[in-house]
């Protein structure tokens, strides 16, 4: 059984034991805490299959957080206009939060 689940604008294929790593969950979230998404999108217990318009109702995702913040790599954004002196060098490092996915409820 598997779902495919909302999470933080993204969309995310979860089944039971999966770990993912999404958009940062926020500072009140610890290591162990429990956390359940509602906004499920598709469904499929054993080859029968069912879509929302737009969510199911009383479908749930039950997580684990397994690693509250973890660090993306560095991607470095570097901007310049030849012959005109102009140069830019920005640096990002996206936060992540790694979740186990516990169950899916339908």
């Amino acid at each position: 059984m598997y779902a495919i689940v909302e999470i933080q604008g993204q969309q995310f294929r979860a089944e039971a034991g999966r770990k993912l790593y999404v958009h940062h969950l926020g500072k009140d979230v610890k290591e162990g805490d429990t956390v359940e998404f509602n906004k499920v999108l598709l469904l499929d217990a054993d080859g029968n299959v069912t879509v929302g318009a737009p969510t199911i109702e009383g479908a749930k995702v039950v997580c684990e957080v397994k690693t509250p913040l973890v660090k993306g790599e560095h991607v470095i954004v570097f901007k310049k206009k030849r012959r005109k002196g102009y140069r830019r060098l920005n640096g990002h490092r996206q936060q992540f939060t790694q979740i186990e996915i516990k169950e899916v409820i339908a």
